[in-house]
């Protein structure tokens, strides 16, 4: 049985929330702006490793895959087992399933 859209949704702003405490010491949401890490502006929907003015990890640059929702929360959990070997993201995952949804509904608000 799938569950309803509103069961499975995160909170944008629960999210925001999530972002400034684990996120924003090393990214940025707003557009062009790049920290040790890329801008998050615009992620959801974006190819990997491909922002212009960011110098990514071999294991970005080169990774086959779009950030969807789904990526998105395989990599934010466990980023080193995602884009192993060699991801420079010093961060060893969000394991709070709640707050990892809700930072993914935040993600994609950035358009």
């Amino acid at each position: 049985m799938l569950a309803s859209p509103a069961a499975t949704a995160g909170d944008a702003a629960a999210g925001s929330d999530v972002f400034k405490s684990e996120c924003s010491e090393c990214h940025s949401v707003q557009q062009g702006r790049n920290k040790k890490g890329p801008s998050l502006f615009g992620i959801v929907g974006r190819a990997a490793g491909t922002l212009p003015d960011y110098n990514y990890s071999d294991a970005l640059r080169h990774a086959p895959w779009t950030w969807t929702a789904d990526k998105l929360h395989g990599y934010l959990s466990q980023p080193a087992k995602q884009a192993n070997p060699g991801t420079k993201m010093k961060y060893s995952g969000l394991d709070n399933a709640k707050q990892l949804e809700d930072l993914i509904a935040y993600l994609d608000t950035l358009h």
